[in-house]
């Protein structure tokens, strides 16, 4: 699911995993759980804190299940 540069400028920063970078975008299911996958990824790598993969994970827990977390016996 690519993403064209005009789109990803005109999200508003709720529709962002990190709204400060501009990265990560989470505005579908598709990209929300994208997002979660590339920051543990670059968790692991070691260009992403975990605190900054908590809040990209939060936010794309509230796209995908409604809430702030995964539901029961699911996990990253």
């Amino acid at each position: 699911m690519t993403i064209s540069t005009k789109r990803r400028k005109s999200l508003k920063p709720s529709q962002l995993g990190l709204p400060g970078e501009r990265k990560y975008p989470v505005d579908t299911k598709g990209r929300a759980a994208n997002a979660k996958a590339r920051a543990s990824q670059q968790v692991k790598k070691g260009n992403l804190s975990k605190s900054q993969e908590a809040e990209i994970d939060r936010k794309v827990n509230r796209k995908l299940y409604g809430k702030s977390s995964a539901p029961k016996g699911r996990t990253k």
